[in-house]
């Protein structure tokens, strides 16, 4: 078993802050596995019956469990998770629980209770550097082409049917069961075009004909997409300026695994690999920063920004996913700072050996590998 020490940190945490922790994530993440991590925990898998027999009366069930920490995976396999949540919560304030699904808890429409104000929630990303220095294989190219989910990323061939294998079990077990949609070769069609456009500004129009759906059910579709965490949907970052994209959304397929897959590809060029480090440099800005949006800038002259990211009165970070320094030009953060003069302006790049700093025309640069980047994120003022 594989420890990812950052994540089992994070959980235990949340633990010692809230008494209920929904661990959400898409199928084959690793929350199974992060579970069994935890120390002194009674893991209870959800999908056998047995374990839904006996949470069929949770007063019952949680009073044989005062003063342990447990874990309900697969809890939205339950008749009525929520119920389950609640009373361990309101009635058993020595019982520690984490509960897993594959979508964020608002969008089941089997927790009929949101259970606000009961539960703090962390949301397991595919591999970030660190989990990738824990599997003992850092290289970029491999973690671009198989992707962040650990049996994919740890297979010793391409898992070409396995990829079709993981959609029709998200299909059936979360869509399905979830959301109740009904037309699935549509929506597997959108999924399809999201993977292949991934990273692009976000059209409805452009998958309404192939798809044979209308805009609003495009809209729905993504919705359901970015519940499940297939979909990242990255806004625009604005002041509501003239001369800025207020509206078109960003949208990035949840995994480079995937991407690859669903582009054809078995091996990588360097023009490839500059996209997909974009999908990298993504992930593990939503693992450092949880809950903080993510967001990019664009004017309407062309000049984009790839990432923003910004809280409360902090000016905005400017960030730069670039397989390589060289390849970075500054006129699109000139443009940007020309709007937001202050803030920090940072490089990711993967040639980057320690971290230093550079001045391009006016503008002071931090160039940084994405294996410091979780550290200059947790300390950030506002981390």
């Amino acid at each position: 078993m594989f420890y990812r020490e950052a994540w089992i940190e994070r959980v235990e945490d949340v633990l010692r802050r809230g008494r209920i922790v929904w661990l959400s994530g898409v199928r084959r993440v690793g929350k199974t596995m992060l579970c069994q991590s935890l120390a002194d925990v009674e893991y209870l898998d959800c999908e056998l019956p047995t374990v839904r027999r006996r949470l069929e009366d949770p007063e019952v069930f949680w009073r044989g469990l005062e003063g342990k920490r447990v874990v309900l995976d697969e809890v939205q396999r339950l008749p009525n998770p929520s119920e389950v949540l609640k009373v361990a919560a309101d009635h058993f304030p020595t019982v520690r629980v984490v509960a897993t699904g594959s979508s964020t808890l608002q969008a089941s429409g089997k927790f009929r209770d949101s259970l606000a104000g009961r539960k703090l929630e962390v949301w397991l990303t595919p591999m970030t550097y660190a989990d990738a220095t824990t599997f003992g294989n850092t290289d970029v190219t491999h973690r671009l082409l198989r992707g962040g989910l650990p049996p994919f990323f740890m297979a010793p061939d391409l898992p070409q049917l396995e990829y079709q294998e993981w959609f029709d079990s998200y299909w059936a077990r979360d869509v399905q069961e979830l959301f109740r949609l009904e037309r699935r070769w549509g929506f597997q069609r959108c999924v399809e075009l999201l993977l292949v456009q991934s990273g692009g500004i976000f059209e409805a129009t452009k998958y309404a004909g192939p798809c044979e759906i209308s805009r609003t059910t495009v809209h729905n579709y993504l919705r359901v997409l970015e519940a499940t965490r297939v979909a990242q949907v990255v806004r625009p970052f604005s002041t509501h300026k003239p001369t800025e994209l207020t509206a078109a959304p960003k949208v990035y397929g949840f995994d480079t695994g995937f991407v690859c897959h669903q582009r054809g590809w078995e091996t990588l060029r360097p023009d490839d690999e500059g996209n997909l480090w974009e999908h990298y440099v993504l992930n593990e800005l939503q693992a450092g920063r949880p809950g903080r949006p993510v967001n990019y800038w664009r004017d309407t002259h062309g000049h984009e920004v790839d990432f923003v990211i910004q809280f409360r009165a902090q000016p905005p970070i400017a960030i730069e996913a670039k397989r390589s320094v060289s390849a970075f030009e500054d006129r699109n953060l000139v443009a940007f700072r020309r709007r937001y003069p202050e803030g920090e302006n940072w490089v990711v790049a993967t040639d980057v050996g320690e971290p230093y700093r550079l001045r391009v025309g006016q503008l002071e640069v931090e160039c940084l590998g994405i294996e410091h980047l979780a550290a200059r994120l947790q300390a950030l003022p506002f981390a």
